[in-house]
């Protein structure tokens, strides 16, 4: 069986795959190691028998594919975030990245660690894996020999499964000694549009006499309300509420919201009306439409104009798991789902518009993915010079990465559409992943081995447990109770800056909202890029 995984590598790729993932869902108590079971799997494989190896363009291919699309979903959050916290959040992530480089060279120095150990005890202990594929790229384009290229795969091994249940413990024991209300904090924190409640109609019948005085856009605007007008009714007359339409009084109104939202704007209005108004379908039709139009991607709901060029509605968007109350400002995205009302007469054309090929979805724009890596490509071979007179470079991991992210935030140049639908961009970056960590797990396994029967294992993963713990605790403690950052939005913030998806699960699933993600997406991709940049220097200083 050996000899035959040896001679075919696609067969062993497949192989390590098709155990190490589902291997990685199976929980002991309540941790799972995730995607990243596919690395262990392949240490294991590549510990069997030094042959058993995958060619070095699988780890590659699948690299720049992981990191490219991780920036393209992310470009647009990275960039918005600054406009809100960015600076406080994003600071605060660097200065303790900063931190756990210091610890590690210091770490480095006391256990006698090589450059290309301490480099992947680093990336291992914040669970970093595309600083970890930067590290082993720049071993490879030194022409380092395969003995110290498997080094920093076999620190980032034995620190990465604390590198994951550090960051939790580190959660629940800060959110115990602090006795922190995540309930209160939800409610403080819903002007972010993260709460995570389930968008909801209601009816409302209209009874106050002073409504005419103003739009219900401007009422809107004026008392704060984070509602959707649907359609109204009057008499017998059923039609959508558009910008500038005023209410009167008996009119019905459809409101679409989360429930804590709608009961404010009720009681102003007047009074909830126990007629399913939304399922109404006799002079009006509503469907849930597949955005695949590209001429769409990128634009806002105002640049489109549904209600006076097409004479319909949105009143919900669908965005992989997420329901999203559409705005304005709202950027239509290839795979969103959107809720449309208009007259029934014009649904058909409605749907046109909007493309809805289910299809379509599935397919990437070749170009453009093929383009926007070639620019990534090309920005990672860009020598930043260093204070010693030496040079790094972002190289595959890191240029990709930067390219994407500002990239996903523009959305489109021209005729070009950058972004990709969600459920493609899902699936290139897991595929991605996968032959990454097959990749250099096999090419990494034999010496993985060597290190751990000679010894070197304990010290290696108490180094790493610190280096995580400290991190871990720091940005709770300080970010809590100096920098007074709701612990929700902390949480998801430790979680973006470990870069670790477990971490992120764990601390939305203690809040029950999704303000751990915003958090999250804030500080993801600061934190991946300087990871990439300190852990090349590491590879240069320590040893």
């Amino acid at each position: 069986m050996i000899d035959l995984l040896a001679e075919n590598p696609l067969l062993l790729l497949f192989v390590v795959a098709a155990i190490g993932y589902p291997l990685g869902h199976v929980k002991v108590g309540g941790f799972s190691l995730g995607i990243a079971a596919v690395l262990f799997v392949g240490l294991g494989a590549g510990a069997l028998d030094a042959r058993l190896e995958l060619p070095k363009l699988f780890y590659l291919f699948g690299l720049v594919i992981f990191v490219y699309t991780i920036g393209l979903a992310g470009g647009r959050a990275f960039f918005d975030a600054f406009r809100r916290s960015g600076l406080r959040d994003n600071g605060l992530t660097l200065a303790l990245i900063l931190g756990a480089f210091g610890l590690t060279l210091g770490l480095a120095h006391l256990f006698g660690y090589t450059g290309p150990l301490a480099a992947g005890l680093f990336c291992g202990s914040l669970t970093n894996t595309p600083a970890l594929a930067a590290v082993v790229e720049a071993l490879t384009a030194s022409a380092a020999d395969p003995a110290q290229r498997a080094l920093p795969v076999v620190g980032y091994s034995v620190a990465y499964p604390m590198g994951v249940i550090g960051g939790i413990v580190a959660i629940a024991l800060v959110r115990r000694m602090f006795r922190v209300d995540l309930a209160k904090e939800a409610e403080q924190l819903r002007d972010l549009g993260a709460s995570g409640e389930r968008l909801v109609h209601r009816t409302v019948r209209v009874t106050r006499p002073d409504i005419i005085t103003l739009s219900l856009d401007a009422w809107r605007d004026t008392e704060h309300w984070k509602v959707m007008f649907g359609r109204y009714q009057r008499g017998d007359e059923v039609g959508l509420l558009r910008e500038g339409s005023v209410a009167q009084v008996g009119d019905l109104i459809g409101l679409i919201g989360s429930e804590e939202d709608l009961e404010p704007v009720v009681a102003f209005l007047g009074e909830s009306a126990d007629v399913a108004l939304d399922l109404d379908r006799h002079q009006l039709d509503f469907r849930r439409i597949f955005v695949s139009n590209g001429d769409l991607a990128g634009k806002t709901l105002a640049e489109l104009r549904l209600p006076q060029t097409k004479g319909a509605l949105i009143t919900r968007i669908r965005r992989g798991d997420i329901d999203l109350l559409p705005t304005a400002g709202t950027r239509l995205e290839l795979g969103d789902r959107v809720r449309v009302i208009c007259r029934r007469e014009r649904m058909d054309g409605v749907t046109q518009y909007f493309g809805d090929s289910y299809r379509r979805l599935s397919e990437i724009d070749v170009m453009s993915f093929g383009l926007g890596i070639a620019l990534g490509m090309l920005l990672g071979l860009i020598p930043i010079p260093l204070p010693d007179g030496g040079t790094l470079e972002l190289g595959l991991a890191g240029g990709p990465l930067v390219a994407a992210l500002v990239l996903g935030a523009i959305g489109r140049t021209g005729p070009i559409i950058w972004l990709m639908p969600y459920s493609a961009n899902l699936t290139l970056r897991q595929l991605g992943l996968v032959l990454f960590l097959a990749g250099v797990g096999t090419r990494s396994g034999h010496a993985f081995l060597e290190t751990l029967s000679g010894g070197g294992g304990v010290t290696m993963f108490l180094g790493g447990a610190l280096i995580t713990c400290g991190v871990s605790f720091a940005t709770l403690v300080v970010g809590y109770k100096v920098l007074k950052i709701p612990f929700s939005l902390l949480s998801g913030l430790l979680s973006g800056l470990s870069t670790q998806p477990a971490t992120l699960a764990y601390a939305t699933e203690q809040t029950g909202n999704d303000l751990p993600q915003v958090g999250y997406a804030a500080v993801f991709p600061m934190a991946t890029v300087s990871k990439i940049i300190l852990a090349q220097l590491i590879l240069r200083l320590a040893g």
